[in-house]
């Protein structure tokens, strides 16, 4: 007998899945159906790619022949990177047996219109990322442009910052330092080489040691002059 399987997917870890589980079940049991919880298939990725691991074994389980209906919240739960990609995951279903519900979007997926229906969504779904994606630019210009950082917070703070450089200076090993400061040693080693977000950290060159290095040349050009007189 085969079964039937729920996908799920929200975008970012701050992000949770209940309100779709919630939902498919009530969408499931009124159709008679159970969802054993071995066929939940749920995580939390972006849908720019259908490149994502929860998905592909849903699809290998659809493709084994175990799973005869798939439920989703919503078919932009499928995918946001475009209609081709949508469309092959549900042809897919489809060429295996599969039956395809999505309990929020107002129409039968099943129907002799399907196709022309998911396309539309699916491409509603690209536009709407492409929009979210051009907001996210502009913003960054605009925080980049006043002087300000794009980006996770750093972990290791200014103050933090030194406070490694003085147990550095300690000839204190990069592990101690970071097991004292508790943070990761990855992080650590970034921060005081200047890598990655903490290359603004670096300590430039002072104007004084850049003007003895261009001098510095001069000087034994006079001594030279000075020998030969």
């Amino acid at each position: 007998m085969v079964a039937a399987a729920a996908y799920l997917r929200v975008s970012t870890e701050k992000q949770d899945v209940k309100t779709q589980r919630h939902a498919i079940t009530r969408a499931a049991t009124a159709r008679g159906d159970r969802i054993r919880k071995a066929f939940w298939f749920e995580e939390k990725k972006s849908g720019g790619t259908i490149d994502r691991a929860a998905l592909q074994k849903l699809r290998a389980a659809v493709r084994a022949g175990v799973v005869g209906r798939v439920y989703v919240f919503a078919i932009d739960r499928l995918g946001r990177s475009g209609i081709a990609d949508v469309l092959r995951v549900v042809e897919e279903f489809r060429r295996h047996g599969a039956e395809l519900v999505s309990i929020s979007d107002p129409f039968d997926v099943s129907g002799p219109a399907a196709d022309v229906v998911l396309a539309v969504l699916a491409w509603a779904a690209q536009m709407q990322r492409r929009k979210m994606l051009d907001l996210m630019r502009a913003a960054r210009v605009r925080v980049e442009a006043s002087g300000g950082r794009w980006g996770r917070p750093r972990r290791i703070d200014p103050t933090t910052l030194e406070r490694a450089r003085a147990l550095q200076k300690k000839k204190k090993t990069l592990r101690q330092i970071a097991q004292s400061l508790k943070v990761p040693r990855s992080t650590l080693s970034d921060a005081l080489s200047g890598r990655g977000h903490y290359a603004a950290a670096a300590a430039p060159a002072s104007p004084q040691t850049r003007v003895t290095s261009k001098t510095a040349p001069a000087k034994r050009s006079k001594k030279r002059r000075a020998r030969a007189a």
